[in-house]
């Protein structure tokens, strides 16, 4: 387990999650930052070892469900399986894992050359013609693998065409969701996966104080939306936020008019950044300026809901366990019932996608397992005047839960620990 006291240290990454001074935001002209650290520049990407685990737990999975074979078309799957990126379109592109040995791939005949600059030398590669159906090409790999009426996984990103495509031109083949492969080695990260989400949350939580620094009147979102987009560059990451001002913020995904920034006004900023293609989830809420007694009773009462989940993420737990526990504690303070002021889910699964299974809801019994991550993000929306968003990524641990990239929320003041 990885202890958020300790130097995070895993695949030769090394991150210190140092403390900061207590911010206030005031009107104020801003003090230039200092130049930013590029924390990316000793990141190790994943080797040919960690693919190969990757597929050896698919093929397990595809054992213990009696899959005969997985096809994977363009999209996160597919990379995160065979690292081949490849986009969607109407033409079938993809892969099919099987238990024997290696992807078995399907590819349009004139992009053949192309595939080959990604696929790994010596893949079977089968193409097809214009004119041609690449799902009966899919039902002749299942053939081969001595599976002609075998079952096909499919993966759920799969387009529906795909789908009604092998019923009709593989009809003598089970199809069935292929969930049970791709979120059941997804769902769950690995040391060295769990060390990208760290780093990615905390050059997030860092772009952030350097865009509240840069706080002044008149600013616009798309200005300071800029600031950290800027910070996340210097850092040697790709990303960015979606503030929100004022009124605006009781929107729990923004609204489009038009706010400039004024005294008092609530601010909120939600975005996040990739490393090596991990993703990060950051929301704070602060006050530009002096903060009003309503928003630090409501801005307390979402951290206090943030630190009852995170307490509630445990292995063994079930997944709306989590959600019911923050739910409570907003419920308790008056701002209930239900989904009337907390008006989401506390959490989704994070990963390769800023969105993935599994998710912290009611409903959901799923138990929860060391190497889920999540993002824990309780909120309060009341509309017409303001909302208050506190979110950070956690990955369940062997005895309880801890939140990613360090940097916890304190108060309306103090964004960062």
């Amino acid at each position: 387990m990885i202890s958020r006291r300790n130097f995070l240290k895993v695949g030769g990454l090394s991150v210190s999650l140092s403390g900061i001074a207590r911010t206030v935001f005031s009107q104020a002209k801003p003090a230039p930052s200092a130049k930013l650290e590029n924390l990316v520049a000793g990141v190790k990407p994943l080797g040919p070892e960690d693919y190969e685990a990757r597929l050896e737990k698919a093929r397990r999975l595809m054992d213990r469900y009696k899959i005969d074979g997985l096809f994977l078309s363009g999209g996160v799957n597919l990379v995160y399986f065979t690292t081949v990126n490849w986009g969607t379109s109407e033409r079938t592109f993809g892969a099919v894992l099987n238990k024997k040995g290696a992807s078995i791939w399907i590819c349009p005949a004139f992009e053949l050359e192309r595939a080959k600059e990604s696929i790994p030398a010596g893949q079977d590669i089968r193409v097809w013609e214009e004119h041609e159906s690449p799902y009966a090409l899919i039902g002749g790999v299942l053939k081969d693998l001595g599976a002609a009426g075998g079952r096909l996984g499919i993966a759920p990103n799969v387009n529906a065409f795909q789908f009604y495509g092998l019923r009709t031109d593989a009809p003598q083949l089970d199809i069935v969701d292929g969930a049970v492969v791709t979120e059941g080695c997804r769902g769950t990260k690995t040391a060295k996966e769990i060390a990208y989400l760290d780093l990615a949350n905390k050059i997030t939580k860092l772009a952030y104080r350097e865009g509240f620094k840069q706080l002044r009147a008149g600013m616009t979102p798309r200005d300071l939306s800029a600031a950290i987009s800027a910070a996340h560059s210097q850092m040697g990451a790709s990303g960015g936020g979606g503030p929100q001002f004022g009124p605006n913020t009781a929107f729990p995904h923004g609204s489009r008019t038009p706010r400039t920034l004024e005294e008092g006004m609530i601010v909120m900023v939600d975005g996040g950044c990739g490393i090596e293609g991990f993703r990060s989830d950051v929301t704070r809420t602060v006050v530009f300026g002096k903060p009003a007694a309503k928003m630090v009773k409501v801005w307390d009462i979402v951290r206090k809901s943030q630190e009852a989940a995170l307490k509630a993420a445990r292995p063994g737990a079930a997944c709306e366990d989590v959600d019911a526990a923050a739910r409570k504690v907003v419920e308790d303070a008056g701002f209930g019932p239900g989904y009337k002021y907390f008006a989401h889910r506390v959490g989704h699964g994070i990963g390769m996608e800023g969105h993935e299974y599994p998710y912290l809801v009611k409903g959901n019994k799923l138990k929860l397992e060391p190497g889920m991550t999540f993002s824990n993000e309780p909120g309060i929306y009341i509309y017409g005047e303001f909302g208050c968003r506190t979110e950070d990524c956690m990955v369940i641990t062997e005895d309880g839960a801890r939140h990613l990239g360090g940097m916890e929320a304190v108060s309306i003041t103090q964004p960062f620990s």
